[in-house]
């Protein structure tokens, strides 16, 4: 199943390819993160023909952090990895730099994770392999089941005949 779906996935993604910025957002805590399990499930999805973002790996000197992550992060349904952390302890730190707005923003962001089923891992007993492997296959799910959520919707959709 999943390789039919990746390759109907990768024909579809290579027609859309310019107006879709990515498939899969890749967001981390930290540089402890990204340089271990953000990088390994960026590299993993990669290999299986999806775009996946992540900053390090997508982003070059000059661009505008905001406008890119922003931009990639539409319409993106969230699969949590708590990676060494409780979801009972996510919080924002306001040390003054960001605007309240964002500050609001990214509490309501984080609150939203917290109560959103996701994949648990703990670096000192789990397999990296594993944590990679659990994540691709349930963003394969999510893309699938938002494929056949798109396809649905344009049944329902009644076509509109010009005369």
């Amino acid at each position: 199943m999943h390789r039919t779906f990746l390759r109907h996935y990768h024909r579809t993604l290579v027609a859309n390819r310019a107006a879709k910025p990515c498939d899969v957002f890749i967001n981390h805590r930290g540089i402890d993160t990204k340089r271990t399990v953000a990088t390994l499930l960026y590299d993993h999805l990669y290999r299986l023909n999806l775009h996946p973002f992540l900053d390090s790996k997508n982003m070059k000197p000059g661009d505008k952090l905001f406008d890119n992550i922003n931009g990639a992060i539409r319409k993106c349904k969230v699969i949590p990895i708590f990676c060494d952390v409780k979801p009972s302890q996510l919080g924002v730190v306001d040390n003054g730099k960001c605007a309240m707005e964002d500050i609001r923003r990214f509490n309501w962001a984080l609150e939203e994770a917290k109560y959103t089923v996701g994949l648990t891992f703990d670096s000192l007993k789990g397999n990296w392999s594993d944590v990679v492997t659990s994540a691709s296959d349930n963003v394969i799910k999510t893309l699938s089941e938002m494929e056949g959520e798109k396809k649905m919707q344009r049944r329902k959709t009644p076509p509109i005949l010009h005369v």
